[in-house]
């Protein structure tokens, strides 16, 4: 573990070795130290300023720029110290970045290859800084130089950075076979490394098995969607009909290529996959691919998947229906309770566009029942928020005290969120209610701006009766309400009942809403009197 901050300085002044102190292959690491050794403080009990210049890590990342250009001497006698070698060639200080520009290549050749990793980790890292390009680009140079087994290091690298340089490097001169590179782009995690040598690997053999074999086999659909395109050269066009239903829609679209390419269409081969709802076997992905390249009558077969065993049918389903276009609210809805987590999600993104067409009782019921899955009711409040209005309002106040922790923080935020309904009907008393039981989430501002443009003048816990913090001259207008608080000064709005706002400021009392910040308060003020001289 990487040991940070004035601990590491202090560590290092009591002898510990730097590959003890830090992680030499973490580039974040050596700038960190970089960073902290300049913000100590010395002449301390702990850390003097001769005992900085004494240590040579400590040293090449002085304050004093003499103290690091005289460091950079020792570099040579200390091959752990390179790294910081490296960060000096950013250096601010002309005289300290000159002399370790100058030294880094001679050092270099002496390196070697498991070394050669965490330097260019941080080579390219500092890269980014304004006069970081130095160490990349010598880096660089000499990695073109090297025999092919000082790269094989930086192949297997942790740090993603690192392994796109060598295998570009690879890719270049061609220091790899096709069937390693075609080994390594399935096998990586990256998705610049995989579709590099997926590409250099079809470029020298676009129809050998060794090559095309492990990339259709990968887990990464840019590696198999690579693989699968390749069949087509190899004049293996059948061989793509299994990956019609691949779970990747990037290789479902490259295996229908290969299939028509080889003069067969894939839409016939998806509606007889699709053909029987009884039919336990239907591969997953099916429906999905059905919709991708079929036809709005080909609803007709997607309808009774929808009631399939199988939950993972169920949902792509759901979804090929929306693709088509076919959507049936009636029979939708049932799926929303549907006990599998995935189908219910594919039934609210289908339902979204019409969530304001859905009864408000019945989304109601799903969001606030307690007996109905935790996945049912956040997917009802997925519903409810897109509807909007009053009803997100209710259900939102509902789940503050529920017993689902994780919906009451998307409560939390629905309510912070909320927009008052312009022109709708509702009852204002139950709009005040509702606003009351959530108080505690809002500013004094906040909530008298909220309460105005929903329509209601009067302070919380009137029923919405016309009169405001800071008298009837404010009643129309949050921002005149805190004017008359600027007057008035710190202390209690008068008549504001007896709850508090937590999170107000200045003058917050138990037996009143406190008064606006002083900054809200002066900002209404000025804004008061722009309007008055408007006027």
């Amino acid at each position: 573990m990487t040991s940070r901050g004035n601990t590491a300085v202090e560590r290092l002044v009591q002898g510990a070795g730097i590959r003890d102190v830090l992680e030499s292959a973490d580039p974040d690491a050596w700038l960190d130290l970089d960073a902290e050794v300049r913000a100590v403080r010395t002449g301390g009990p702990q850390v003097r300023s001769r005992e900085l210049t004494r240590v040579p890590a400590l040293a090449l990342c002085h304050r004093d720029g003499r103290v690091r250009e005289a460091a950079l001497e020792q570099v040579a006698g200390h091959p752990d110290l390179l790294p910081l070698l490296v960060v000096r060639t950013a250096d601010w200080a002309g005289p300290v970045r000159t002399r370790a520009r100058d030294l880094l290549p001679g050092l270099l050749a002496a390196v070697g290859p498991e070394d050669l990793v965490p330097l260019t980790a941080l080579a390219l890292r500092l890269s980014r800084r304004r006069r970081g390009g130095f160490a990349h680009e010598t880096l660089t140079a000499f990695l073109r130089s090297v025999r092919p087994a000082v790269l094989e290091p930086l192949l297997v690298s942790p740090d993603r950075a690192t392994r796109r340089i060598a295998y570009g490097l690879v890719v270049e001169h061609g220091l790899l076979p096709a069937d390693r590179l075609a080994r390594a782009a399935a096998a990586d995690e990256d998705v610049v490394v995989q579709r590099l040598c997926a590409d250099a690997a079809l470029g020298r053999a676009p129809t050998l098995d060794d090559v095309i074999l492990p990339l259709v086999r990968s887990r990464h659909p840019a590696a198999r969607s690579a693989g699968v395109t390749a069949l087509r050269r190899a004049g293996r066009h059948d061989d793509a009909r299994p990956f019609l239903t691949d779970r990747s829609g990037l290789v479902r679209a490259c295996a229908r290529y290969v299939l028509r390419q080889g003069g067969t269409e894939p839409l016939p081969l998806y509606r007889a996959l699709c053909a029987d709802p009884a039919d336990h076997g239907i591969p997953a992905w099916a429906p999905l691919g059905l919709a991708e390249c079929g036809e709005p009558a080909d609803a007709a077969l997607l309808w009774p998947l929808t009631g399939h065993p199988v939950p993972s049918v169920r949902a792509r389903a759901v979804a090929g229906l929306r693709l088509l276009g076919r959507i049936d609210l009636d029979r939708l809805r049932p799926l929303l309770d549907d006990p599998a987590p995935a189908v219910a999600r594919e039934a609210a993104t289908t339902l979204l566009p019409w969530a304001g067409s859905l009864p408000e009782d019945w989304l109601l019921s799903r969001v606030t029942g307690d007996r109905g899955p935790a996945h049912t009711r956040r997917t009802a409040f997925r519903l409810v928020r897109a509807r909007g209005g009053i009803a997100e309002l209710r259900a939102a106040v509902a789940l503050l005290d529920g017993p689902d922790r994780a919906l009451a923080t998307l409560a939390v935020t629905a309510i912070q969120q909320w927009v008052p309904p312009q022109g709708g009907h509702h009852d204002p008393a139950e709009l005040d209610a509702l606003l009351d039981r959530c108080t505690h989430l809002f500013s004094v501002h906040a909530l008298l701006s909220l309460r105005w443009r929903a329509g209601l003048t009067g302070p919380s816990g009137t029923g919405g009766e016309t009169a405001t913090a800071g008298g009837p001259e404010a009643a129309a207008d949050p921002e005149a309400a805190c004017a008359a608080a600027t007057a008035r000064g710190p202390g209690p709005v008068p008549g504001a009942g007896t709850g508090s706002v937590s999170g107000a400021g200045p003058g917050s009392g138990d037996g009143g809403i406190p008064a606006p910040s002083r900054r809200a308060r002066v900002g209404a003020a000025i804004r008061a009197w722009i309007r008055r001289r408007k006027a």
